[in-house]
């Protein structure tokens, strides 16, 4: 059986993606271990044996065991045999990285002679030095991607033609991978960076170290680096797990605490397809977001954003004003979503939201404000313009949210005025993280539709190519790594 195949079988088998990694200092074991004739093998089996029903791998680090002598290629296989016999496969982190005969005699030591299941290696001589371990299509090979070691940056994110090394090798990972049994290692002490893997490796593993004494963030790594399935890492913690009081306890909090960040990865997913299916599917929706495009409020080409951020779309809903019909679907779609809220009255930013705003205020008969780019100078001076009350709840409306540092600008001034905003309703999120920005801020934000949602609409109905959906997707990817 081929080794993701073997990883997925025990992954499913345990209701685990926990690898617990088996690197042992004499030192430090426990005075019982003393009583057996080779007694770091004595702790590995205890430690098998009290968790291999919770992992779905298990990964000894060879440094530990070539540091014990001659003996210690011995511990290490009877360690491995003893983990098969288990059940579980083992993962040889080794990070081997020379060329030629050198290259094809470490795989051979790991694969055939030691047993292992997979290795990790290092790509810094190149293809060379990848593919002697590559060529062992039952055996999986993980590629050093981004380390989770602070040293990472001396080297792997230094600028590789516009892009970090880490996302070339990433990329050049995925190509490796017609055996399907090449995967990559990215630590969980670089999160954001995760993001940008994954959308690079969709389907590979991703080996995860970094967890317990590195610091790295569990949840936000999970978060960032599970694919939409909820699998497709292995989640690494060695002394953690393996010197900690009461291992099982451990490696049974940590199982969880993964297990826990899969069900919100599924959840997540399952609610994203849910929108996509009624936002696709919706005659009104689909409606709308043709009648954008026919607008050219939809634009694709390389347009300077006000970030100064180079971009391969560019939305612009003021053409919106020129289609009253449009303007009308709009409107609807956005008295949907307020039908659910609670609030006093509308406010409407400045100038994009203004029509938009307005066109929901006579739909919905909703009391509409909005606060001024800049206090006028003469008459009132007023800084909001419309009637209201101190201590209101107003639903604030937009265009589209990108960043949301705009968004926190233009409702600054509502909230001087002691008026209350929990919630905010655009057309279009460009889902660059204004939604999560605003979410920190206590300040939910909905949307008649996220972009892709809406890309997805003009590509089925043949109005934009797969490859600008790619590109956009792409460019997306980048901008929330």
């Amino acid at each position: 059986m081929h080794f993701f195949q073997r990883l997925q079988e025990a992954s499913t088998r345990n209701n685990s993606l926990l690898c617990i990694g088996l690197d042992p200092e004499p030192k430090r074991l426990p005075d019982w271990c003393l009583d057996f004739a080779d007694p770091v093998l004595a702790y590995n089996r205890h430690i098998i044996d009290l968790t291999s029903d919770l992992v779905c791998a298990f990964k000894p680090n060879a440094a530990f065991y070539e540091s014990l002598g001659g003996h210690g290629w011995s511990t290490l296989y009877d360690t491995i045999i003893y983990a098969h016999q288990a059940g579980v496969p083992v993962i040889l982190d080794a990070k081997r990285g020379d060329i030629g005969s050198s290259a094809v005699n470490y795989a051979c030591a790991a694969f055939e002679r030691m047993g292992a299941d997979a290795i990790t290696v290092n790509p810094y001589m190149g293809w060379d030095a990848v593919e002697p371990f590559v060529r062992y299509a039952e055996r999986g090979v993980f590629v050093l991607c981004l380390t989770s070691n602070a040293g990472a940056q001396d080297f792997q994110m230094l600028d590789g033609n516009g892009r970090p090394l880490y996302e070339r090798v990433a990329e050049q990972c995925a190509g490796w991978n017609e055996r399907g049994n090449v995967g990559l290692v990215a630590g969980a002490t670089y999160p954001d960076e995760l993001c940008c893997i994954r959308r690079l490796a969709p389907d590979q593993w991703i080996l995860l170290p970094g967890v317990g004494a590195q610091g790295g963030n569990l949840d936000l790594a999970l978060e960032n680096a599970l694919r939409s399935d909820g699998s497709g890492v292995v989640v690494n913690a060695s002394r953690a797990v393996y010197y900690a009081d009461d291992p099982r306890e451990a490696a049974m909090h940590l199982r969880d605490q993964i297990e826990a960040a899969r069900a919100r990865k599924r959840d997540e997913t399952a609610r994203d397809r849910r929108q996509t299916r009624r936002a696709t599917n919706d005659p009104n929706k689909v409606s709308l977001a043709l009648a954008l495009h026919d607008l050219q409020a939809i634009q694709f080409g390389n347009f300077t954003l006000q970030s100064g951020v180079q971009s391969p779309i560019y939305v612009d809903l003021r053409l919106l004003v020129s289609n009253p019909q449009g303007l009308g679907l709009a409107a609807a779609e956005y008295g949907k979503i307020l039908a659910d809220l609670i609030f006093d009255r509308l406010a409407a930013i400045p100038y994009a939201g203004l029509p938009l705003g307005t066109a929901v205020a006579l739909q919905t008969r909703t009391p509409l404000i909005y606060p001024r780019k800049e206090a006028k100078e003469y008459g009132t001076r007023r800084a909001i313009e419309g009637w209201y009350h101190p201590g209101e709840t107003v639903v604030v409306l937009d265009d589209l949210i990108s960043s949301g540092s705009s968004k926190v600008t233009a409702i600054k001034p509502l909230v001087d005025a002691g008026l209350h905003v929990k919630e905010v309703v655009v057309l279009i999120d460009r889902e660059s993280g204004g939604r999560e920005e605003l979410a920190a801020q206590n300040i939910t934000v909905h949307s008649v539709y996220k972009l892709r949602d809406l890309l997805d609409i003009l590509v089925q109905h043949e109005r934009i190519t797969h490859e600008q959906r790619t590109a956009v997707d792409s460019f997306l990817a980048e901008q929330t790594s």
